[in-house]
């Protein structure tokens, strides 16, 4: 893994990733080719930094996410991964029980916000959801405190935790 960039430390590097789904035929299912849905793919990103995978329908960006975060397994390649305590691990060779303890530590953000976040919950609930069921935290006023904080973090006011998605703009939500 490249220790540094100009920007710091690489966070997340893939590999020439690879995700080939077979395409069988026939009674008894025989393989007779393979649709590349991701081929070798790489990237890095460093820490402070986004990535935002574009373009046109079909062209495997969310495969790509998936492999990274191994909802698929991925057909080659490697996912190297920064731990929050500076361990670096190579995500496409773990098992499912090994990635589990990584899980909060990375997380995909769907493109379509209208269909991901609950129109009946409000912000603070949202945000707070994961802090409660992933995080262990019980306390109300703890998870406010933190999702206040987190909205600042991301440019938007604490007030806005009573307000409920259809109150946001597009990029807001």
């Amino acid at each position: 893994m490249t220790e540094t960039s100009q920007n710091g430390q690489v966070l997340l590097e893939v590999k020439s990733l690879q995700k080939y789904f077979p395409i069988k035929k026939g009674f008894l299912r025989k393989v007779v080719g393979h649709v590349r849905a991701v081929d070798d793919v790489s990237f890095f990103i460093n820490e402070g930094e986004t990535l935002g995978l574009v373009g046109e329908s079909g062209c495997g960006k969310t495969t790509t996410a998936r492999c990274i975060l191994r909802a698929l397994d991925p057909t080659a390649g490697q996912i190297l991964f920064r731990t929050q305590s500076g361990e670096v691990i190579d995500l496409a060779t773990l098992s499912v029980s090994e990635i589990r303890s990584l899980r909060r530590e990375m997380q995909m953000i769907f493109q379509d916000p209208y269909a991901s976040l609950n129109p009946r919950m409000n912000l603070l609930d949202i945000v707070g959801e994961p802090l409660l069921v992933i995080e262990g935290v019980k306390s109300r006023n703890e998870r406010t405190d933190r999702v206040a904080e987190l909205l600042r973090l991301v440019g938007l006011r604490p007030e806005y935790m009573q307000r409920f998605p259809h109150a946001f703009s597009g990029g807001q939500r």
